[in-house]
Formats: C-alpha cells, sequence, structure tokens
C-alpha cells in the first residue's frame, strides 16, 4: 500500500508593506521672489507676477470703490431727503453756525436741532443762496424751503449788531423829540429771545451794571486803556469808546453781560490796532487819547474829507493850551442833544464838557470808526483853531483867526443852521 502524500503547508503571505510616510511639505526659501525665477513643477503654487499682479488689480478696484463711495457720500447721494412740509413749525430754538461752516455744515447743524428734515433737504432748498453764518432763532418742524426763506430773509437772525460811527452807550433823545437808542439798547434787542425753553440776552441795565463795576481784566479792557478806566470806576461810561464801530455779525446771546462785553472790547482792541492806533500813529497822542479825539471828530462833523483839518483844530488847541470848546462834548451829558448848545449844557461842570474844563475829555464820546482814526493818526498840516458848520449839508469852514471864525459864524447863521450867539 502506497504510503500517504505529504502536503507542503502553503506559504505564507508576506505581511503588508506599511504606508509610506507624507513627504515633507516645500519650504520656500528666504527669497520672497523664488517662483518668479523657479520652474513650475509637480504641486507648485502659480508664478507669484502673476498673484501680484491680481493683488494689484483687485486693491486698485476696492481703493476706486472706496473713493466713488466716499465721493457719493460727500455729495450727499446717500443723505436722507427727509423734508417738513410745514411752514410755521413747532417749539423756537437757538442755532449757531460758525464763520467757516459749509452750506452742508449749515444743515447739518439745522437737522441736529429738529428745525429742519435732513441736511440734503435743506441744500437742495437754499441751491446757490450765500447764506450768513451767525446765530438763527427758528421753529422747530419747518420746511427746507421756510428755513431758508427765514435765514436769507435775516427774520430769524440774532446777534447781529451794525453800531454806526459816533454812537453812544446811552440812549439819546434830541431837540426833535427823536430817541436815538444807545449801544447797549441794541445789544439788548440783538440778544433777547425765548428759545429752547429759556430767556437769552442781556438787559441794558446789566450792561451798565457789569461796565460800572467788573475790573478791566473781566472786561478784557487793553493794557493802553486800563489806566483811564480806573479814573471813572462805578461808572459805566469808562468803557465809552472801547466797542468800536461797524458790524458785529456774531454776538452771542448766550453770554451774560460781563462776558458779552469782555468779548466786544476784547475784539475791538484787536479793530483798533488793524487801524493803525499802536503802529501808525502821527498824532503825537498817547493810544487813548488819540482815541478820545478821534471820537470828538465822529461828531463834530460829517464829512470824512473834514475829518483830518479838525483832527488838526484840536492837536493844535491842545499845544496852545487852550480849551477845546466843542459842542460835541457838551452834548455828551445833557439831557436833550442839540446842535446849538446853551444854557445848562454848555455851563454844566461835568469830565466832558470841553466849555468848562481844559484839556481832553475823561473817556471818549462815542464809537470809533476807521475813518475818524486815520484822520487823527495823520492829521492835516494847518495852523487852523477854528471851525464852524454852516448848513444841514455839512458844509464846514475853518478859520485860524476868531476874527474870521465869527465871520464864518454869520453864514451859519444866515443859512439859519444856528441860533445861539446870531445878531
Amino acid at each position: 500500500m502506497p504510503e500517504p502524500a505529504v502536503l507542503e503547508p502553503l506559504a505564507a503571505e508576506p505581511p503588508a508593506a506599511e504606508p509610506a510616510a507624507p513627504a515633507p511639505p516645500i519650504e520656500p526659501p528666504d527669497n520672497p521672489d523664488w517662483l518668479d525665477d523657479a520652474e513650475p513643477g509637480p504641486g507648485m503654487p502659480a508664478r507669484r507676477k502673476r498673484g501680484r499682479m491680481i493683488f494689484a488689480m483687485v486693491a486698485v478696484l476696492v481703493l476706486l470703490v472706496s473713493v466713488g463711495l466716499v465721493g457719493m457720500r460727500q455729495l450727499g447721494v446717500f443723505d436722507s431727503r427727509k423734508d417738513f412740509d410745514s411752514t410755521t413749525g413747532g417749539a423756537m430754538v437757538l442755532v449757531a453756525v460758525p464763520e467757516d461752516a459749509s452750506l452742508r455744515e449749515f444743515g447739518r447743524l439745522l437737522t441736529d436741532a429738529g428745525v429742519v428734515g435732513s441736511q440734503r433737504a435743506f441744500v437742495d432748498a437754499a441751491g446757490n443762496q450765500a447764506l450768513s453764518a451767525g446765530y438763527y432763532e427758528l421753529p422747530t418742524g419747518i420746511s427746507a424751503t421756510t428755513a431758508v426763506d427765514r435765514i436769507a430773509g435775516g427774520e430769524s437772525r440774532v446777534g447781529r449788531v451794525v453800531i454806526p460811527e459816533g454812537l453812544q452807550l446811552d440812549s439819546k433823545t434830541g431837540v426833535d423829540g427823536k430817541v436815538t437808542p444807545g449801544i447797549f439798547q441794541m445789544l439788548a434787542d440783538a440778544t433777547s429771545l425765548e428759545a429752547d425753553g429759556r430767556t437769552y440776552g442781556v438787559t441794558v441795565e446789566q450792561l451798565q451794571t457789569a461796565a460800572a463795576q467788573s475790573s478791566a481784566a473781566e472786561l478784557g479792557v487793553p493794557e493802553w486803556a486800563t489806566s483811564a478806566l480806573t479814573k471813572l470806576d462805578g461808572d459805566h461810561r469808562r468803557i465809552e469808546g472801547l466797542i468800536a464801530s461797524g458790524a458785529w455779525e456774531d454776538v452771542d446771546p448766550r453770554l451774560d453781560a460781563k462776558e458779552l462785553l469782555n468779548s466786544l472790547i476784547t475784539r475791538s482792541a484787536t479793530r483798533f490796532e488793524t487801524w493803525g492806533l499802536l503802529s501808525a500813529n502821527d498824532s503825537g497822542l498817547l493810544p487813548y487819547d488819540t482815541l478820545v479825539v478821534a471820537s470828538i471828530v465822529e461828531r463834530e462833523v460829517s464829512q470824512p474829507d473834514d475829518y483830518a483839518k479838525v483832527a488838526r483844530v484840536i492837536l493844535n488847541r491842545l499845544d496852545k493850551g487852550q480849551k477845546l470848546e466843542m459842542d460835541s462834548t457838551a452834548n455828551y451829558t445833557a439831557a436833550i442833544t442839540n446842535i446849538d448848545v446853551f444854557g445848562e449844557a454848555y455851563t454844566s461842570k461835568t469830565e466832558w464838557n470841553t466849555y468848562q474844563r481844559e484839556g481832553l475829555p475823561v473817556t471818549p464820546i462815542g464809537a470809533v470808526g476807521e475813518r475818524a482814526l486815520a484822520a487823527v493818526e495823520n492829521p492835516s498840516e494847518g495852523n487852523w483853531l477854528y471851525f464852524v458848520t454852516v448848513d444841514k449839508q455839512g458844509t464846514t469852514l475853518f478859520a485860524q483867526s476868531y476874527e474870521r471864525h465869527k465871520k464864518n459864524r454869520d453864514v451859519a447863521c444866515k443859512n439859519k443852521f444856528i441860533t445861539t450867539g446870531c445878531s
């Protein structure tokens, strides 16, 4: 019997190979431009130059879009166009518009105050109109067109004062019974209003008290006028002449009397100095005395061509020690002003009446303007000691001698321009 076959065992299958570890990532060299020079290969990014170009194009596109958005925003493309339709509105508010405000800024301030519905509506309604900065009393909730009309027409303007040359602090009554409001009254009228649920402004009495009792520093009085101010402590007229004539566009109704006077006196000092008071003064007088003389010139004649000659008359009299004897100084404290000075106005021994006192008045006698101040700073050459205005047109005759002056006065008498001293 054959032997059974011996079966060979099957060979075991070789063990499965372990998976190969992934290749480490290729680290770029320190040179940032390595892709610019390398040949593309498997797994290598696109060339850097192409990437830079795409990035630059995207950046430029983003920049253009950003600039466009900013520009459109500046033009008000995205602004609200809300507008109210009322012409009367509601509660009154005080809006302050600074001098350098653009029309859009103007509109923003009005929108923030609730006056108009939107900045864009106001700008559109204003069109190309030039609107003045300053203070405005306006109702809330009015249409943009109504707001523009009120502002452009001036009916809502507050805090604007135009002080005529020669105007005095106190109101004056003329021989014709007409009352000329003084600077204090004008300031009170320009600042008094009801808005924002409160009362704004100052009164004449508050201004007089502040002028009389505040220190020179509190009032903003310049150094060249401080010593003169102290001579009349307690008298509000000590600041006479320290507020210059001209337009004051932005008298702030929110200020109290002392703050308001400080603002005007400080800015007036700058105005006087701009007009040459400290730098171009050939009168031979101190700055404050120059201002006093200029105030007399303002009140004595109406024709600017005569200013420098009147200034010379005053200077000549001061040099000779002769009384000025100016009607304007006698009228300063008179109850009734009259070009024909007589009676108590003539004889009153006040600090201003140059018929009774020697030298200059203790203060200026009114607001000074640029023309009169320039005339005193640069007076005419001449030996005149007298002058008289002879008619309503303001014709003024000058003389070196008293005899000539009497003849000139006769002309005024014949024209019935004066009566005192006429035969």
